[in-house]
């Protein structure tokens, strides 16, 4: 014990004491200066991939890598300050790692698929997914651990990287694309095809994100099958991207649009009834029958014009003109700065 304390004294009296000291402290500092160097590059990448509209998932991946090599290298050079011998620690780390990779597989498997998934050119950040379980929401940031995608309604869902690399994910907006939808709806049997396809094309090509047709996209009114009380059509529209990001509210849209014109057309939209239909009261049919029995025939419904200034009654219409026109507005400052 007086062995120690003689040791120990002298190791003060000397000053060594110092030396050390200042190693750990210059070790922390470089350690501290790292991380805050990383996270510096970090914000100014992200405001130049917020900016760009172009190479956004390759600027993310250089965001990502120089965030990680950045506090790496801080932490071997403060190792390297504390006259600690890298090589010395092979051994040791190989043991550790034994026994890091049996308690901590999962977090070390998360990790690794992090960084494949970085790397993977078929989901990138930004692009808009839907999960096997029917979640839908764009790609906003991929961390060490999980993967984060924000749905249309501000939800923000947190799935595990490996999830992300091993099971299907649809992406919506690969390469920037578009894609087809099909819009179903009914009409009464007895009616003019030809006409209700005149009318529902008319309909979907008025709404502001249907694209224009070309010779591989051209929108189109499909007879799809034969209801109970119903011909089943489908309206085949190709959208704009931006619409295409809120699934929802462009399938509504174009629903509206469809009722609205066959509604002004005076094309009957069954619904589940039972009708009881004399053809002739009296020898009197059609019209003629109506007003025997003191009935007339309704007018055609038009449906209303909203007057200039103010939005109309399509409200998903509407959200995703708006949400196109702010996302035009957004590109248009970022090209001026």
């Amino acid at each position: 014990m007086t062995h120690t304390y003689d040791a120990l004294w002298t190791w003060l009296r000397t000053g060594a004491w110092i030396e050390g000291a200042t190693r750990l402290l210059l070790a922390v500092g470089i350690v501290v200066a790292a991380a805050i160097v990383a996270r510096l590059v970090v914000r100014l990448l992200r405001r130049l991939r917020d900016r760009s509209r172009i190479g956004r998932p390759l600027i993310y991946i250089v965001e990502k890598l120089a965030g990680y090599a950045l506090v790496i290298i801080g932490v071997f050079i403060g190792l390297s300050t504390l006259g600690i011998n890298l090589t010395s620690l092979a051994v040791f780390a190989g043991a550790v790692g034994v026994g890091v990779g049996l308690g901590l597989q999962g977090v070390v498997r998360e990790f690794v698929s992090g960084l494949v998934a970085i790397f993977d050119p078929f989901v990138n950040v930004g692009d808009f997914i839907e999960l096997e379980n029917g979640i839908r929401g764009e790609v906003t940031e991929v961390g060490p651990r999980a993967t984060r995608i924000k749905t249309n309604d501000g939800l923000n869902v947190i799935l595990p990287n490996s999830k992300l690399i091993e099971t299907q994910v649809v992406n919506w907006t690969l390469k920037d694309g578009t894609r087809r939808i099909h819009v179903p709806f009914s009409v009464a049997y007895g009616v003019d095809k030809v006409r209700v396809r005149d009318v529902v094309l008319d309909a979907a090509r008025a709404v502001a994100f249907t694209l224009p047709d070309t010779d591989s996209r051209k929108t189109q009114v499909w007879l799809t099958g034969f209801g109970d009380s119903s011909l089943n059509f489908e309206l085949v529209v190709w959208p704009t991207v931006d619409a295409v990001r809120r699934p929802s509210a462009m399938h509504a849209a174009y629903t509206w649009a469809i009722e609205d014109a066959l509604r002004g057309a005076a094309i009957e939209i069954p619904f589940p009834q039972l009708d009881l239909r004399v053809r002739s009261l009296f020898g009197r049919e059609e019209d003629a029958g109506l007003r025997a029995l003191g009935l007339q025939r309704g007018e055609p419904h038009v449906p209303a014009t909203p007057a200039p200034g103010h939005p109309s009654p399509n409200d998903a219409a509407d959200a995703l003109i708006a949400d196109a026109e702010e996302a035009a507005r957004l590109k248009k400052a970022a090209e001026g700065a």
